[in-house]
């Protein structure tokens, strides 16, 4: 099963700057990391060693995927944001819809 991974460099607009997004088959992980200042603050520096801080796990067909996703994702950053890392999970993965059994 191939893991699918997206790192989204937000600077200031995230606590830590930067969210990555893991997912393994239906195991969603969205992972904030604090930006490595010794590489430079521009988006083009190089992040693949950011330390993580904080880590959200939530399987897609969980019946309120989409809402702790965005719980955790809020806490993170902004709506837009938030919103914008959804949209690219839902390519990804089928997100079980709320109240659904």
């Amino acid at each position: 099963m191939a893991k699918k991974t997206k790192t989204w460099k937000i600077g200031e607009y995230c606590k830590g700057g930067i969210i990555t997004v893991e997912i393994t088959g239906k195991v969603i992980q969205v992972i904030g990391k604090e930006w490595d200042m010794s590489t430079g603050t521009r988006r083009s520096s190089d992040q693949s060693k950011a330390k993580e801080w904080t880590r959200g796990t939530v399987t897609a067909d969980e019946n309120d995927a989409h809402r702790k996703l965005y719980n955790f994702l809020s806490d993170l950053t902004t709506h837009y944001y938030a919103e914008q890392v959804i949209d690219w999970i839902k390519t990804k993965v089928a997100l079980r819809p709320a109240g659904w059994l």
